[in-house]
């Protein structure tokens, strides 16, 4: 995936929150203040352009957390390539950006 793919504004969103929140389909959704019915075809579409990889966490994390197994997602090269276009082409995106990294 070329870093010059332009992706939509929510996509971005998404790949932002993806890099600098929990990475899990949920902790998107809190981030973004997307619903799960965009959230989540997005990750999909995300991964299968290779923009970001995913892995289920372990049973006994769950089980410890007395919840269902988290998906997590993490950005590629390519995610992070793309992400850093996205931010040129939505300067509010890298502005969000600069804000989280303070917060952090």
């Amino acid at each position: 995936m070329a870093a010059e793919l332009k992706l939509s504004h929510t996509a971005a969103l998404i790949l932002q929150a993806v890099q600098t929140g929990d990475g899990y389909g949920f902790s998107v959704m809190e981030l973004t203040g997307l619903p799960s019915g965009t959230v989540y075809p997005a990750m999909r579409r995300l991964e299968r352009d290779g923009l970001v990889v995913s892995q289920w966490e372990g049973q006994a994390i769950a089980d410890a957390g007395q919840r269902p197994p988290r998906k997590y997602y993490q950005l590629t090269e390519a995610g992070q390539a793309t992400l850093a276009a996205s931010q040129r082409r939505y300067p509010l995106l890298a502005k969000l950006a600069a804000v989280e990294t303070e917060q952090a």
